[in-house]
């Protein structure tokens, strides 16, 4: 392949590789897509392309930033870009092309990122597995038979395998986080509120919804989020900008931790003991660290949680449908969705504002139990999911029996929804590899706004990764 120590780089290192004329943008660019082209047919990562604007824009001159001229993929969902189509993954919205890039998009280009193409997801993002039906299922590059997690399941397979090192994602009840647990990734869900998402979304879910990205470098996360991190005009959310750069917490000294481990599923779920022994390990490797482990109490009534955040995320999925009719000017068709969506929409459309009114209401007493809970912990690590990465096919979204489908997602990542809802960050480390051969991350969560405090924990972390899937290893 076209320079063959590609993947031994981060992003950071190829814009460090152009900056010296070590490598042409042209050329960085073509082994970008040499390798999409090589790889894609096994994994489905990518499911549209932009290659001519890509190259256009190269030839064209990108902004001076920390990252020109390195390719960058945009997850197909919730994620404007001005003449590339966003489909969600669904055919009610095949024939959609923005006129105009999101603020996230917009700043990821004045950090000089060249945008190639989208990433698989899930259809409107409404699962953990990605295996649309518009698109078929990303593959897990380290086992083929099984599931990349999601929503960001097709942003998870392109760093993975080497497409690239590090895409864009988005996270409303752990979409960046499950994927990145199971392909052995980094993924950080940034505080509410660190990143914009408008224009053309208001509240993001009243909260619940979150933008950033997975890499396999930690230093990559905390540069990309120093390009992006700020509210835009008119934000609902607003959070302290740090400090200091984020890139500049990678090798700090966080100081000795407290630490809490969580290994037990608030909604009554099983946990794999696997799952459950990559906490224990976490917490053995901070221990070794000079951090503290230290009881914690998060419990809480996990079903209702999950159920008051169904609520917003469905009401708010039939607003997304609703505007898509409005645009196409006729209602949409059963064939235009796959039956769970169309079932999911059809339970939820009778929604009232009392409905939503005390589903926030329990969300809010839930979440500040949570905070309280903080003050005497630093961190909390908890599995990302309550079981190892499951095959294709088990988390199915063609049939109409919405409850069971929502109960198997919520059975499989019970963890991440209450951190979604309170806002704090959070993100999956891949520092456990199962006996199956496959990525089991853990999450590790933040007091809200102290991004910076699990930057340097992870980066302290680092060396203790799992490396990367060997059939699409470097070497």
């Amino acid at each position: 392949m076209l320079f063959p120590e590609y993947e031994s780089y981060d992003a950071i290192g190829l814009a460090a590789l152009i900056r010296r004329g070590e490598i042409s943008a042209r050329e960085l660019l073509e082994a970008t897509i040499e390798r999409i082209e090589a790889r894609n047919p096994t994994v489905n990562a990518v499911v549209i392309k932009a290659y001519d604007a890509a190259r256009e824009a190269v030839s064209a001159g990108l902004p001076d930033g920390p990252f020109t001229d390195v390719p960058y993929l945009i997850k197909d969902l919730h994620a404007p870009v001005a003449g590339l189509p966003l489909t969600h993954a669904s055919r009610l919205y095949l024939g959609n092309v923005p006129t105009f890039d999101s603020e996230t998009i917009a700043r990821l280009r004045r950090a000089g990122f060249v945008i190639v193409g989208r990433t698989n997801a899930p259809e409107f993002g409404m699962n953990v597995s990605t295996e649309p039906a518009l698109y078929g299922p990303s593959r897990n590059p380290w086992n083929l038979d099984h599931s990349t997690g999601g929503s960001s399941g097709g942003a998870a397979a392109a760093v993975a395998s080497g497409m690239l090192p590090a895409a864009h994602a988005t996270d409303s009840l752990g979409s960046i986080r499950v994927p990145a647990s199971c392909c052995g990734l980094v993924g950080l869900k940034p505080t509410r509120g660190r990143n914009p998402v408008g224009p053309h979304r208001g509240d993001a879910s009243q909260g619940l919804s979150h933008e950033h990205c997975v890499t396999r470098s930690v230093r990559d996360c905390a540069a990309i989020l120093d390009a992006t991190q700020g509210p835009d005009e008119g934000a609902p959310w607003f959070t302290a900008p740090p400090a200091q750069p984020f890139l500049s917490e990678v090798g700090r000294d966080p100081g000795a931790l407290r630490i809490g481990l969580v290994t037990h599923a608030w909604n009554g779920a099983p946990v794999d003991p696997e799952c459950r022994a990559a906490v224990e390990r976490a917490g053995k490797l901070c221990e070794a660290r000079g951090h503290r482990i230290v009881p914690v109490d998060l419990d809480h009534d996990g079903q209702a949680l999950i159920d008051s955040c169904n609520t917003i995320l469905l009401s708010g999925l039939g607003g997304l449908i609703a505007q898509r009719e409005a645009e196409i000017g006729r209602k949409a068709r059963p064939e235009e969705l796959e039956p769970l969506t169309w079932a999911s929409v059809a339970a939820y459309r009778g929604t009232l504002a009392l409905d939503m009114h005390m589903a926030l209401a329990r969300i809010n007493r839930i979440v500040r139990a949570a905070a309280r809970a903080f003050r005497d912990v630093d961190i909390v690590i908890t599995p990302a999911l309550a079981q190892p990465p499951v095959k294709l096919g088990v988390l199915r979204t063609d049939g109409e029996d919405a409850a069971s489908a929502t109960k198997a997602i919520f059975d499989y990542c019970p963890f991440t929804p209450l951190f979604s809802a309170s806002g704090q960050p959070a993100m999956s480390l891949p520092l456990y590899l199962g006996k199956s051969g496959l990525p089991i991350g853990v999450q590790c969560v933040g007091r809200f706004a102290e991004d910076a405090t699990l930057l340097r924990l992870a980066a302290q972390l680092e060396n203790s990764f799992i490396g990367r899937p060997r059939a699409f290893s470097a070497d």
